[in-house]
């Protein structure tokens, strides 16, 4: 199967991913908590009730096959599996050289031995119709120091995200920031709560003072993973490495942000070793518009979707992702874009997908 087939040019050219083909990539996961997923409605990423366990039990299956801090693997009531199956799958079938954690908030800290766990002492973020209370300033500091420092020993980084709720506050994020994104941001459902969503950002947005600077703002409707991402990709920006961002609407949210951040502060971004990776769910979206939101940048990016789907499968559970009852998350566009570029074929990555389910 050509490469040609397999992964979608959203913007840019085909380029910036051919070079990677073959090379070796550390996988960051980048997982936090907001309180905002506890708002009656809003997500259905995870177990109900424990839906504050996601990015804890997702990075525990990336690295580990298992859960650990649950008997079963989170799926939405609808009988949806978490999207860290084809992360998992594409590991298993072309290892990523590295698997690091990066905890920006966790409930409870995965239960994990020899991976690496980067603690940067945060706690849960409130729910954003209350006031998220982030100290974004010094949050962003934390991701800038990081990006300069984190030393990769790959050709390039996948940076990866669990944060559920994340949809809302990555929209309320990009609304509070001046961009006219209405419609533009997916969600977790098929048939998007779009009511729900508008009235928690039209109550976010009322913690807003008319003095707030940039980052009082991002502070009060945002997560952790949004700010701390901006920062980790401005401080990444001086070692040359290549990143990719691996999600849909939150890391294209975490993109407009950091654009956001270089012309507050006057200054400029080198996007070239930058590209964002989905899945074909995003991107053919009928609710969401990736696209667009991208097109808002004032640097350019190349970005891409994974042309993979359960066509291969006749698995139930499997099926609703194809009914557009989930689309992204935990790497899962980034994850497959990297096995495509490395020799595997969509039915390879669906018959390991199907193993973990029985």
């Amino acid at each position: 199967m050509e490469t040609k087939n397999q992964i979608n040019t959203i913007l840019g050219t085909p380029d910036y991913i051919e070079y990677l083909r073959g090379k070796k990539a550390t996988f960051l996961l980048s997982l936090s908590t907001t309180k905002t997923h506890e708002i009656q409605g809003i997500t259905q990423a995870g177990i109900p009730g424990l839906i504050h366990l996601t990015p804890t039990l997702d990075s525990e299956f990336v690295c580990s096959g298992e859960v650990r801090c649950l008997e079963n693997l989170a799926e939405t009531p609808k009988g949806v599996p978490t999207p860290a199956l084809m992360t998992r799958a594409v590991h298993l079938l072309k290892p990523f050289s590295n698997i690091e954690i990066l905890d920006l908030g966790m409930s409870k800290k995965p239960n994990l031995e020899y991976f690496k766990i980067h603690d940067f002492g945060l706690s849960p973020s409130e729910a954003i119709n209350k006031g998220a209370k982030i100290d974004a300033m010094t949050l962003f500091q934390k991701g800038v120091e990081f990006g300069k420092n984190y030393e990769c020993s790959d050709d390039y980084i996948i940076l990866a995200e669990s944060v559920p709720g994340g949809t809302t506050t990555a929209y309320a994020t990009a609304v509070a920031l001046g961009y006219d994104c209405a419609g533009k941001f997916s969600s977790s459902f098929k048939n998007a709560p779009t009511s729900i969503k508008e009235e928690t950002i039209k109550e976010a947005l009322e913690n807003i003072k008319d003095k707030d600077d940039l980052f009082e703002k991002v502070g009060e409707v945002a997560d952790n993973m949004l700010i701390f991402n901006a920062g980790f990709i401005l401080g990444n920006a001086s070692s040359k490495t290549k990143l990719i961002l691996a999600g849909g609407t939150q890391m294209a949210a975490v993109l407009l942000l950091t654009n956001a951040i270089v012309n507050y502060m006057g200054g400029k971004l080198e996007s070239e070793n930058l590209a964002l990776c989905t899945t074909k769910w995003v991107d053919q979206d009928e609710n969401s518009d990736i696209k667009a939101l991208l097109e808002m940048l004032d640097f350019p990016i190349n970005a891409y979707s994974a042309n993979f789907d359960f066509s291969h499968s006749n698995h139930p559970a499997l099926k609703l992702y194809d009914d557009g009852e989930a689309k992204e998350g935990v790497g899962a566009g980034g994850a497959l874009c990297y096995g495509f570029i490395n020799g595997l074929n969509a039915q390879q990555i669906t018959t390991q997908v199907e193993n973990f389910l029985g």
